[in-house]
């Protein structure tokens, strides 16, 4: 496809802008969308043909959310502050009111107050919990949680887990954890998923680089996006990474956790 070096700017700057990150023309693939003959002289033919093949690139299949309907167990990473916590409340409360049999693993015992704050919301939710003590071993809650949630027949086991460990790696840490899961209850689909803050841009390219690297991320769930944030560095994720966002988080209560739409969420992008 050939564009105008004016309109090739246009690309450039606009794509930056929404994505937090610098990338080349090339890398945008408009090729996908355009017969490759065409020219393209006019930035506003440019911007819809943008805005094209992102909704493209960030089109998320049904097959995405098999893990809702299949003994699953859905275990959630990333670093302090971005909302797992959060994030595992709201699914628990969406689950149980969609009818399942829900379970929560307070495997998050580094952080301060996230083990009360976990059982804040399998109160509110009213599911189960498996927790320990603050500072215990996080595979070992996650351990007993897969025999609980065995043992019970949960349909879906949701797994905090800590953001920071002290004098341990975490890396190495949520590998084990991992393991375990994948070794205890193989017959379960495990669906990781990392939770990034919208408004944190290349920071959240780097823990997405950095999380992929010790766990099968299969999704990314997307928070505090209900202010002016836009959360453009998912584009960057799903092309650099191939992870699919699958929820985005755009408010406090539980409903305002909500299934990805790659329509809405590029127009939101753009609007001016």
């Amino acid at each position: 496809i050939m564009v105008d070096e004016s309109v090739a700017d246009f690309v450039i700057q606009n794509f930056t802008k929404i994505a937090m990150v610098s990338v080349s023309v090339e890398a945008i693939e408009l090729s996908d969308i355009a017969p490759k003959e065409e020219k393209i002289k006019e930035a506003s033919a440019c911007k819809q043909l943008l805005i094209d093949t992102i909704k493209e690139q960030m089109q998320i299949h049904e097959d995405a959310y098999e893990f809702e309907h299949k003994k699953s167990v859905l275990l959630l990473i990333g670093v302090n502050g971005v909302g797992k916590t959060t994030s595992v409340g709201k699914l628990a409360g969406q689950f149980k009111n969609q009818g399942k049999k829900v379970m929560l693993a307070a495997a998050d015992t580094f952080r301060a107050g996230a083990i009360d704050q976990l059982k804040e919301w399998a109160n509110r939710a009213g599911v189960d919990i498996i927790a320990g003590q603050e500072g215990s071993d996080p595979a070992a809650i996650v351990y007993d949680a897969v025999a609980a949630a065995k043992a019970r027949d949960v349909d879906i086991l949701l797994c905090d887990t800590a953001g920071r460990l002290h004098n341990k790696n975490l890396m190495a840490e949520l590998h084990k954890i991992h393991t375990i899961i994948e070794k205890e209850y193989p017959e379960a689909l495990l669906e990781t998923m990392i939770v990034v803050d919208g408004t944190t841009g290349q920071n959240a390219l780097a823990q997405a680089k950095e999380f992929s690297e010790v766990a099968d991320v299969s999704g990314v769930i997307l928070t505090k996006l209900d202010g002016t944030a836009k959360g453009g560095i998912a584009i960057a994720i799903q092309s650099e990474l191939s992870i699919p966002v699958k929820y985005i988080g755009i408010g406090e209560q539980i409903g305002d956790l909500q299934r990805f739409d790659a329509e809405e969420f590029v127009n939101a992008l753009f609007e001016e």
